[in-house]
């Protein structure tokens, strides 16, 4: 099924066969093999299930940004991707025209360990006819249960508990102190009907929601029965919902599309949230919303820029819960990805079909 978790185990032996060049060959044969083999470079220290099919491949040899904390540098980046013949990224490179000419003719797959693809210039990479790998799907369950969680967190008020609870203002029993809004009998909107939106909505069903509403550039008929989803407008979302999720993709489309003109229109007992990207929200004016009570509270696990600066407004905010995009991050989700990018790119420089290719 279109929803269905890939296990670890199969993408750990996905039909990608070792070339077995090194067996029972003498030494100058070896050094004439690993010559022959395929350029990689690895931008990040990528989860080991990842490196481990790349090493065990025996059909390329890669060199590695050997940090999980600080992103390789521009200037290095464009220095090291010289001459590769693949290219292994996260969210943070950008793929763009000036990488790409640095990299050479020779390059045929970037690979990307995510399933958003905004840090790659498309339109450079079809000219080329560079193919292109992603990771949609794997992490689709880690998505819907961290985005449940900050709902559930900003509408009931978790994190402003905490901190009360620490610092002393823990007193007498108050009969709305702290008082937050709750599940049931609400209207859900979901704002992009994909396999994250349906896995999110399949959490929440249990909350005791009334009613699941959503809209998309079009009707989603199949994905929305399984939720008995209504598709509305984007007035009408943002109108009716109690909880609105933004699970749109990154389009110039969406730019931004979540504004002073979509929070003018929501309930003062609202709840935003956004897992999707940070470039989806206009953070100006949500921090307007917010702070004049426009609406209640706002969960975001996405940024602009990223990290979001410790002095930024939104974060003087109480009704405002800010996570450092960790939506995938669970250790059985990233390897998933990383063992996925591998095979994807291993795959691409067979001039094979890949498991998850983005059509260009």
């Amino acid at each position: 099924m279109w929803c269905s978790r890939v296990s670890l185990r199969r993408l750990q032996h996905i039909a990608v066969a070792p070339l077995n060049l090194f067996s029972n060959a003498p030494a100058g044969a070896v050094q004439r093999n690993m010559s022959s083999m395929s350029k990689v470079y690895v931008t990040r220290q990528i989860p080991p299930v990842g490196l481990k099919i790349l090493q065990e491949s025996r059909q390329v040899q890669y060199e590695l940004w050997d940090s999980d904390d600080v992103p390789v540098p521009r200037k290095e980046l464009l220095q090291k991707v010289n001459g590769v013949d693949a290219l292994l990224c996260v969210l943070t490179e950008k793929i763009d025209a000036e990488l790409l000419d640095a990299a050479g003719p020779n390059l045929k797959v970037v690979s990307t360990m995510s399933v958003g693809f905004d840090h790659l210039s498309l339109e450079e990479l079809k000219k080329r006819g560079i193919r292109v790998g992603y990771t949609p799907e794997v992490l689709t369950d880690a998505v819907a249960e961290l985005t449940v969680a900050l709902l559930l967190a900003t509408s009931r008020r978790l994190i402003e508990a905490t901190h009360e609870a620490k610092t002393g203002g823990w007193g007498t029993w108050r009969t709305l102190w702290l008082c937050g809004h709750e599940l049931a009998n609400s209207t859900v909107g979901i704002f992009g009907l994909g396999r994250i939106g349906v896995a999110i909505a399949e959490r929440l069903a249990p909350f005791k929601v009334k009613k699941f509403i959503y809209t998309d550039v079009e009707p989603r008929p199949e994905l929305a029965s399984l939720i008995n989803a209504e598709y509305v407008s984007m007035d009408e979302l943002a109108k009716r919902s109690d909880f609105l999720a933004a699970c749109c993709a990154l389009t110039p489309e969406t730019k931004e599309i979540c504004n002073k003109d979509l929070f003018s229109k929501m309930k003062k007992t609202s709840i935003f949230i956004n897992t999707s990207r940070g470039g989806v929200v206009h953070q100006e004016d949500l921090y307007d919303a917010l702070s004049t009570g426009q609406i209640a509270g706002a969960g975001l696990d996405v940024t602009v820029p990223e990290p979001l600066p410790t002095d930024h407004p939104l974060f003087t905010l109480k009704n405002c819960v800010i996570l450092p995009h960790i939506a995938s991050a669970s250790y059985s989700t990233r390897n998933e990805m990383s063992a996925l990018a591998a095979n994807n790119l291993l795959l691409g420089l067979r001039a094979k079909p890949m498991i998850k290719e983005l059509k260009l």
